[in-house]
């Protein structure tokens, strides 16, 4: 996964500095809000439904996926009539009635979810992720070659949003053909088995991913309408070059570490060395690239990218940092869902989105530089917070009565009642 993520940021390097160069900083804004709409919209589509075919035990497991198939079928199509309904409003919002074909557009992306997750879940619970981390990279370095042609051929704003619309089959291909399970009948009461409980679980990763998506693109809504497109758009260029190496890496390392953690979830001992052992390595090493790309941004900025995008290099930096707590957290919320306690993520992330709200609405009212210096901090006390009060709170072997109180149990989830076998 690692490896493809280089692979993906290679390519996705090379394209900024491309479109850097093609593209006005109000182009890149006004992609920015479709982006933005299709980021809240497809948050649905993260919602933990398949995680139940992860975690399951070997009997149980034919029949937890076609509940999760089916509920995810569900949830998808729906949100393609959410997303289509959203669109013209957000246009008249925006004055800029050009905002609404794209966003309508965007929506049919949700219809290959349904067609290939199940797959990639048996993929993830057998540990096969080297299909999964190929059909990735192949997308995105498919995308991100279509974005740079696009561009010279003079496509403005579509450069950015018509790959992703053409790119979408090759993960469908790749990842459904990774494993031989398909839809099949069942009929009766197993027809939605779990069903119950695998709602009651992604109810909490649903308010997480909700929560999550918020805070990556509320900063963007806010610039835009208090700062002006110009601004959004510088940035926008720097949030998209200075968190995407880091980004790309966090959600590799969240595919590989949910089961990872799954695998020994009913073992108190074996899941505290993993958990530990993970987050310190990954940690550390992504800090270190983290900390370089800030203290060379003014340096490389703009000689890689341009000189007209010389302002947007103190923000890059700043921008860069906010990232060093984020595979910890990452790796955090990845224990907690493997324990079946999604809701104490949740619970915390609500916090995070409400400061980091209040933080960005008076930050704006000064320059994106406040900007990006209230994101750092916020995302450094409450996300640093995070990462150390849970581990405590499940791993410490003497709580206090108080403490107790708000323990987490290491009980694997409801739906995995005894190790896999």
């Amino acid at each position: 996964m690692g490896l493809a993520q280089i692979a993906v940021r290679a390519s996705r390097l090379i394209t900024t500095v491309l479109l850097s160069r093609w593209l006005a900083p109000e182009i890149f804004a006004t992609a920015a809000i479709v982006l933005t709409v299709y980021e809240f919209v497809s948050l649905f589509t993260r919602n933990g439904i398949s995680s139940a075919v992860i975690q399951a035990t070997s009997e149980d497991v034919e029949a937890m996926a076609m509940t999760a198939w089916r509920l995810t079928w569900i949830a998808c199509i729906a949100l393609v009539f959410v997303q289509c309904a959203l669109a013209y409003p957000i246009a008249w919002f925006y004055h800029n009635t050009k905002l609404a074909f794209p966003i309508i557009a965007m929506s049919a992306i949700y219809l290959v979810t349904p067609m290939s997750n199940i797959q990639a879940a048996f993929q993830q619970r057998e540990g096969k992720l080297g299909r999964m981390a190929l059909a990735s990279a192949t997308q995105v370095i498919a995308d991100n070659i279509l974005t740079a042609s696009f561009a010279l051929a003079g496509f403005d704003m579509w450069a950015i949003i018509l790959p992703k619309l053409l790119v979408a089959p090759i993960w469908l291909f790749m990842v459904r053909n990774g494993h031989k399970w398909r839809p099949h009948k069942i009929y009766g009461s197993t027809k939605f088995f779990g069903g119950i409980k695998i709602l009651r679980y992604s109810r909490s990763v649903i308010g997480t991913e909700v929560l999550s998506t918020v805070q990556a693109n509320i900063d963007n809504l806010l610039v835009g309408y208090f700062l002006g497109l110009h601004a959004l758009g510088i940035y926008y260029f720097a949030f998209n070059a200075g968190l995407g190496l880091t980004l790309g890496f966090i959600s590799a390392i969240s595919l590989a570490v949910f089961p990872y953690l799954c695998e020994v979830n009913s073992d108190k001992q074996s899941l505290q060395r993993r958990f530990f052992e993970t987050r310190n390595r990954i940690g550390l090493g992504l800090g270190a690239i983290i900390i370089l790309q800030s203290v060379l941004a003014p340096f490389y900025v703009p000689i890689v990218f341009g000189s007209k995008w010389i302002e947007a290099a103190p923000v890059l930096s700043i921008i860069c940092l906010s990232a060093l707590m984020r595979p910890y957290a990452c790796i955090t919320g990845q224990l907690l869902k493997a324990i079946g306690k999604p809701e104490i993520e949740m619970r915390w992330q609500f916090i995070n989105t409400i400061v980091l709200i209040i933080a960005l609405v008076i930050a704006c009212q000064f320059s994106i530089l406040v900007v990006a210096i209230a994101v750092l901090t916020v995302q450094t006390i409450v996300l640093g917070a995070f990462t150390w009060v849970i581990p405590k709170i499940i791993f410490e072997p003497k709580l206090s009565a108080s403490e107790n109180s708000i323990a987490i149990s290491t009980t694997p989830p409801r739906f995995n009642s005894a190790p896999r076998g």
